[in-house]
């Protein structure tokens, strides 16, 4: 059997066709390798049967019965429903999805062996739409040998469908079909499997393998397939990297004129760590090749000021900066910003954002496209077909991690001009981990503002349960009486913008009648430009002592005299997302309080999560925590392409495999092995790791 595994077409396979060829095409699935590294996401235990007397809810289990009774409720949403029984006790199976043949099999006193999740209902226990088989009386059905992998799936593909296809391929496998072990030099000197051993025991385990291993990710076998998942990565970003800088960007080394211009009108000097990442920055621009830097520092540190002095350097050097925010509020703060410093300086600041309409966007437009605007900010607008530079030299983006690589890949072409590419800077005030530094974003140089401007106290958090909303009411009364300010945060009740607006106007209607004395505000998502930048700028002013907002103001949004921020439901949220919106508070010098409010019981990682924001400001502390809490997809975000989508590997639980992944991919990079495991392991080539 001389088969090659990755040049053979899934069609080669039986009960393949058209359909469901098109179907694994959507997960990019081609070939008959791409289905062996589809690798199962969890595993169900169906090597042994369980007893009806000893099921509990929750538990996915096996079991073998006979149908006592059987009944049809008809109706708006109709059911079948099977009582089966063993010699010891019962369960109802349930289906609301079924048709007259089922009603005719599912008959009483027909033997069956179900599969499925327990769960409780008011008429006791029940399996929703299980798995079955009819037993055949006076025959044994064997039960499974291993266990039952369930593999990540897409509509209209079953899971009986991956296995018949993973069955297929491993006997493929097992009669001599082609498959290259690209570590197989690497295996004795860091004590490997074969990648075959590793494919066929993490498909279909044995049935005493160890699950707790195989359920926690830590088997040796996956271990070895995650080890070469994390390789083919890095190799990707390191071949990245180096396309990058084969390329060519303008040398911005222009005068310092402006620079010290708008470093003399400013009312603070700038602290020792915003200065070592402008020279960071600095040495970057002034070379011919692109920089590539993530800026991190946590809220409140400067990092505003640090793009602004970057962007100044571009302008000096005669050409365009650009700004990208993800939001309109957060966009809009940098532009007020920006206009406050520069336009003093005779620079032309260009705001565009989806909702800046007709004749002014226009203008806008031939602003930017002739040059006349030194730097445009604005939101995800700036990146679409009728927006134009002259000379695009400097993109900052800030909060990248939220914009998507089809939407920074766009911008970063507009700056595109005689086979030159513009430089970027990407900022973010969430704090990277250092395990996703030295994997996700390793094809970037990294600068950290990890010092906070002088004067600063830190901000007291106070963890409290819902039942005490009075004291807290008093608490804000008695902040906002003695002529400080306060947020009123209101719950991510689920990812509906509408909703969360509805409960911010709720809390809003609440607080204005149980404070009637205090002028209340209300910010949320579903406010024209207009009117949050008016409600912003009146609490800026001071003309507003309690601003209710959704989590809008989690970034970007600069009250030095706002010193109390409660925050509703905190057990709901990230880490990562608390600490964005702690730091609201505590940007001017008095004393500041955050209060977590929480709705009893506490789960114990909502426990977890709301203790370390208790008990430390450390942000680099917190996003470690998210990272072990989270994962890496959720803390990366969804629109991160690719990026923390890994199949078998952990960016925090195969942390101890990064130092043999760098090892390896030194030695591979510029190697036909290179090709070969991103080929294999990243369907998409390198697109998800573009900035």
């Amino acid at each position: 059997m001389n088969t090659s595994l990755d040049q053979s077409p899934c069609r080669a396979l039986r009960g393949v066709g058209p359909k469901l060829a098109a179907l694994l095409a959507k997960r990019n699935i081609h070939t008959l390798q791409d289905i062996l590294f589809h690798l199962p996401s969890r595993y169900l235990d169906r090597t042994h049967l369980t007893a009806l007397s000893d099921l509990r809810a929750g538990d996915y289990v096996a079991i073998e019965g006979v149908i006592a009774h059987h009944r049809v409720s008809h109706g708006a949403k109709g059911s079948l429903t099977c009582e089966l029984q063993d010699s010891r006790g019962y369960i109802n199976l349930k289906f609301f999805h079924f048709n007259s043949e089922q009603i005719r099999h599912l008959n009483v006193g027909t033997k069956l062996r179900c599969f499925g999740e327990v769960r409780q209902s008011y008429q006791g226990l029940e399996i929703v739409h299980p798995e079955y088989l009819h037993l055949t009386p006076g025959k044994t059905l064997e039960i499974d040998d291993h266990l039952t992998p369930i593999y990540p799936s897409t509509e209209g593909v079953t899971q009986f469908q991956w296995r018949r296809l993973t069955d297929q391929v491993l006997a493929l496998l097992a009669e001599g079909a082609i498959l290259s072990d690209h570590l197989y030099t690497a295996q004795d000197r860091f004590s490997l499997p074969s990648l075959i051993e590793a494919l066929h025991y993490v498909h279909r385990p044995p049935p005493d393998a160890n699950r707790e291993q195989l359920l926690a990710g830590i088997h040796p076998m996956q271990q070895r397939l995650a080890l070469e998942e994390l390789l083919a990565h890095h190799l990707g970003l390191m071949r990245l990297r180096a396309s990058v800088q084969k390329t060519t960007a303008p040398v911005l080394s222009g005068s310092d004129t402006l620079s010290d211009a708008f470093l003399s009108q400013l009312s603070f000097a700038l602290t020792s760590a915003q200065q070592r990442v402008l020279r960071e920055i600095r040495t970057d621009i002034e070379r011919p090749e692109p920089m590539l830097r993530l800026l991190q520092g946590d809220v409140g540190s400067g990092k505003t000021v640090v793009a602004a002095l970057s962007l100044l350097q571009a302008v000096a050097s005669g050409y365009q900066g650009a700004l990208m925010a993800p939001t309109e509020i957060l966009a809009e703060q940098h532009y007020l910003n920006l206009s406050k410093w520069l336009e003093p300086l005779g620079l032309k600041v260009a705001w565009l954002s989806g909702k800046v309409k007709a004749k002014a966007r226009l203008q806008t437009l031939e602003e930017i496209k002739t040059g006349a605007a030194h730097i445009a900010v604005g939101t995800h607008a700036l990146f679409q077909e009728a927006v134009q530079f002259n000379h695009l030299a400097l993109l900052v983006i800030d909060e990248q991690h939220r914009f998507g690589v089809d939407q920074r890949l766009a911008l970063k072409e507009k700056g595109a001009k005689a086979e030159t590419h513009p430089h970027q800077l990407m900022m973010t005030a969430t704090p990277i981990p250092r395990t996703l530094a030295m994997s996700v974003y390793a094809h970037l140089d990294h600068s950290i503002i990890d010092e906070l401007p002088p004067g600063r106290k830190p901000i007291q958090t106070i963890v409290l349960p819902n039942d005490k909303r009075d004291k807290i009411m008093a608490r804000v009364n008695e902040q906002c009486v003695s002529g400080k300010q306060a947020y009123w945060i209101c719950p991510l009740i689920e990812d509906s913008e509408k909703l969360q607006c509805e409960a911010a106007s709720r809390t809003y209607q609440q607080l204005s009648v149980q404070l009637p004395h205090l002028k209340c505000g209300l910010v949320h998502g579903a406010l024209n430009v207009q009117d949050k930048a008016a409600i912003m700028h009146a609490f800026k002013k001071g003309e507003i002592d309690l601003l209710v907002a959704t989590t809008v103001v989690e970034v970007g949004v600069d009250v030095p005299n706002a010193s109390l921020m409660i925050i509703e439901n905190a057990e709901r949220m990230g880490l990562s997302q608390l600490h964005q919106l702690r730091g609201r508070v505590g940007r001017g010098s008095a004393e500041s309080f955050c209060v977590l409010m929480y709705q009893a019981p506490l789960s114990d990682t909502a426990y977890e999560r709301l203790n370390i924001m208790r008990t430390t400001e450390n942000g680099f502390a917190i996003a470690e925590k998210d990272l072990e809490l989270r994962g890496s997809g959720e803390f990366l975000g969804t629109r991160q392409t690719g990026i923390g989508q890994l199949r078998v590997a952990s960016y925090t639980r195969d942390s101890a495999l990064l130092p043999i992944v760098k090892e390896l991919a030194q030695s591979l990079l510029n190697t036909d092995v290179s090709d070969a495991l991103i080929t294999r392991w990243l369907p998409d080539g390198l697109a998800y790791g573009q900035v």
